[in-house]
């Protein structure tokens, strides 16, 4: 299993303060620091954070617009930014101002006027918890033995990417795959061969897919999941069957061929706020069984189109099969 390096660039601060004068002063506290943003309105800092990844959010909490405390929930509650630190930079010196903000969620609180010094300090300090956090994060998102995402990893992505769809009125595809006769395959060469055909089968399925934002989770035992764009699916579908294919792992048991092979139900889907993941993936889990039932080797597919759901072969996907 590969271990997940730690982001070594240079951290992105995001710095939210409607005073242009406090900006230029903590910007040019970080200059060479951090590659810093910012913004003087505070409605923008949840999708300034969530666009560009930042690593730690400095928050004024008095601001014209909206209040800091405010933003701070907004942040704590969107998906995509509320594991990033925010440390309040404020004039409100109360220490009541300064318990309601850490309990908010806030991981440090700084007193105007500051020290650049002291704003330096635990910028680094806290920038590097959160990669040391994010470093524990990624391994306990990976499956122990094929090394690519587990369970969990995949739970939370289709969870985040379908809301993401759902808001952009977007479209994904999700894919259940399982190894054709992977029981035989374990009683004829043991467990230790089983658990190299299936790392063997995870990384073709890794090396198949084509975007960077493409995932491929074990889902268990011998099944995996993955979410995939939908341009051009039958044919993707058709180069993950054809990656396991190449393999040319010998399965005597097999009653699908001589080799390992691989059987998956994949839908396209336009999420909505009214439907959930489960419903997605319940109806590519239906499509996989459809595809085991067809004989196996191959996945059944569904689009948007209206079409009835087709056939996809590990060769080019065929025009000429409906199911």
């Amino acid at each position: 299993m590969s271990v997940p390096s730690p982001k070594i660039d240079r951290p992105t601060v995001l710095i939210v303060d409607d005073e242009p004068a406090n900006v230029q002063v903590l910007g040019e506290a970080l200059t060479g620091q951090c590659d810093v943003r910012f913004t003087t309105r505070a409605d923008d800092a949840v999708m300034l954070a969530a666009r560009f990844n930042v690593d730690l959010i400095l928050l004024d909490l008095v601001m014209p617009d909206r209040s800091g405390f405010d933003v701070l929930a907004a942040l704590k509650a969107d998906p995509a930014c509320r594991d990033t630190p925010v440390i309040i930079v404020t004039a409100m010196s109360d220490l009541l101002d300064e318990e309601a903000g850490l309990s908010a969620g806030a991981v440090d609180y700084i007193t105007k006027p500051f020290n650049p010094s002291i704003v330096r300090a635990r910028v680094r300090t806290h920038v590097e918890l959160k990669r040391q956090r994010d470093q524990l994060a990624a391994l306990a998102d990976l499956d122990g033995l094929t090394g690519i995402a587990n369970r969990r990893r995949f739970d939370q992505q289709l969870d985040l990417r379908w809301r993401q769809a759902a808001r952009s009125q977007g479209r994904l595809a999700l894919v259940i795959a399982d190894v054709d006769h992977f029981k035989q395959y374990n009683d004829y060469f043991g467990h230790g061969p089983g658990d190299q055909c299936l790392r063997a089968v995870a990384e073709a399925l890794r090396s198949a897919v084509r975007r960077a934002d493409d995932l491929v989770a074990r889902y268990g035992g011998e099944e995996f999941a993955l979410i995939l764009g939908t341009d051009e699916l039958e044919r993707q579908l058709s180069g993950l069957l054809r990656a396991v294919a190449t393999l040319a792992l010998p399965h005597p048991r097999s009653t699908s061929g001589d080799i390992v092979s691989l059987s998956l139900g994949a839908i396209e889907v336009a999420p909505t706020s009214g439907r959930g993941p489960d419903h997605g993936l319940s109806a590519a889990d239906a499509l996989l069984y459809a595809a085991k039932n067809e004989g196996r080797n191959r996945g059944v597919c569904r689009l948007l189109d209206g079409s009835e759901a087709r056939i996809v072969n590990p060769g080019e996907p065929n025009d000429d099969h409906t199911y």
